[in-house]
């Protein structure tokens, strides 16, 4: 399954080029050659006594004269045009504008480089009106991505070359899509006096709960007609309706965005460079939390946002489209800091009667104690392992390094596992399995809430 993003542009980047008369161009070896072979074929003619050689030798001086007094100016800056608002997920596009003139280069050679993908190179014939070059940039990495970066260089007559110059390179943020999901676990205790859920008491709502005798302070509205006529034909008894209240329920995302790994081993240790076609944990873990904050919010649920490797002000708990988007916002933006100083002395502060979303990828204790923390303080916990489906690896040390790590990991699931902690997975196969898993977890939650109708 292929995780996708929109993307968030920065408008429109370029690095000027020297714009001051004939700066910025030099003659090619062709045109030093060419003097180099006149100015020799003339001595030899001289010392020889033969003009015949100093024929052969005068056109290519008149031609290296020629060039030198007709020498380029320099053109005006190249632009990279990056589209306005959202693009198509798991693509980055842009529109090199190179400029038209005719006292510049005749030809243009472009390199266009992007971390993670093959260098492409373009000679493009330059044309009196400017030409416009689409770029495409395919991914499936999320957060701040570095994309495209295009040399230029132009060339006139093969005698003039033009210094190379740059334009692009500035970083772009791609937000995380959601996945759709079905149902979700909900906290025991439901809060607030409106909301999409019913509560455990009485009040206004849509879910019955019994038929009463009326009692000061019913409401004259809530009288069941029919339940009255058939108990007390003589009306000695009003009867009503009573229902459940209803309520919203809370629940916090936190995102262990402490490291980032990806499915190769060797990169772990810092070396080489992600793929960029193959998910890595944090894009894992935001594409999930992404899709759990859509799930709730369309379900009209007050969804907050922690990050474990940011000390910063956390995402308030709040409902709406607009709380949506800076949910998904603050996904993008959560990235690796050094260990050593987002250590946290004490888990993050949650609100009353929330249920916690933990995306992780349980390679060390320290979601283990975050888990218990919450659990004795009486919120509901749910799991999500997020290290993606790690390749098989042929050096000795690192698979027995994998091996020791991944026999830790799985004891850690087994030790969430025997507390009654759910654990569901979101990498390869078993991400389409996810909503099943969430689904279950539901009406099992829903089934052990006293006094709520299943």
């Amino acid at each position: 399954m292929t995780i996708g993003g929109t993307i968030v542009t920065r408008g429109r980047t370029s690095l000027d080029t020297p714009t001051d008369g004939h700066h910025g161009w030099r003659p090619t070896s062709a045109h030093t050659a060419a003097v180099v072979t006149g100015i020799l074929l003339l001595t030899t003619s001289v010392i020889a006594g033969r003009a015949d050689i100093a024929l052969i030798g005068i056109p290519g001086l008149l031609a290296a004269t020629w060039a030198r007094t007709n020498r380029p100016t320099t053109p005006p800056p190249a632009t990279l045009h990056e589209p306005p608002g959202t693009a198509t997920p798991g693509e980055l596009t842009a529109t090199l504008h190179l400029p038209g003139t005719t006292t510049a280069a005749d030809i243009v050679h472009v390199r266009v480089t992007a971390t993670g993908h093959r260098d492409a190179h373009l000679a493009l014939a330059a044309h009196p009106h400017g030409r416009h070059v689409p770029l495409r940039l395919s991914s499936v990495r999320t957060g701040p991505q570095e994309t495209f970066t295009v040399d230029l260089r132009g060339s006139r007559h093969h005698t003039w070359e033009e210094e190379p110059t740059q334009v692009g390179g500035t970083p772009r943020l791609v937000l995380p899509a959601s996945a759709p999901l079905g149902r979700l676990p909900l906290p025991h205790r439901l809060r607030g006096l409106t909301g999409p859920h019913s509560a455990r008491r009485l009040g206004d709502g849509a879910e019955l709960r019994d038929i009463h005798p009326f009692t000061p302070g019913d409401r004259l509205r809530r009288i069941d007609w029919r339940t009255t006529a058939r108990r007390s034909p003589d009306l000695d008894t009003l009867y009503v309706r009573r229902t459940y209240a209803t309520a919203e329920a809370t629940a916090v995302l936190v995102v262990d965005s402490r490291d980032e790994v990806g499915p190769d081993i060797r990169t772990w240790r810092g070396y080489g460079t992600l793929r960029v076609d193959e998910p890595t944990s944090l894009d894992l873990a935001r594409h999930a939390a992404a899709s759990v904050a859509h799930a709730l919010v369309e379900a009209g649920d007050r969804v907050g946002l922690e990050d474990l490797a940011r000390r910063r002000r956390p995402l308030p708990p709040a409902s709406g489209r607009r709380h949506l988007r800076r949910l998904v916002h603050g996904l993008a933006l959560a990235h690796p800091k050094d260990r050593a100083s987002v250590h946290r002395v004490r888990p993050p502060q949650l609100p009353a009667d929330a249920i916690v979303y933990l995306f992780t990828t349980l390679l060390d204790d320290e979601p283990i104690h975050l888990v218990r923390t919450w659990r004795a303080a009486g919120h509901p916990v749910v799991v999500v392992d997020t290290l993606p489906d790690i390749h098989p690896v042929i050096e000795n040390h690192l698979a027995i390094a994998w091996h020791i790590a991944r026999l830790e990991r799985e004891n850690r699931i087994a030790t969430l596992d025997r507390e009654g902690i759910p654990v569901i997975s979101w990498a390869g196969s078993e991400r389409d399995h996810a909503t099943v898993r969430f689904e279950a977890l539901a009406r099992a939650a829903q089934r052990h809430v006293p006094g709520r109708v299943p």
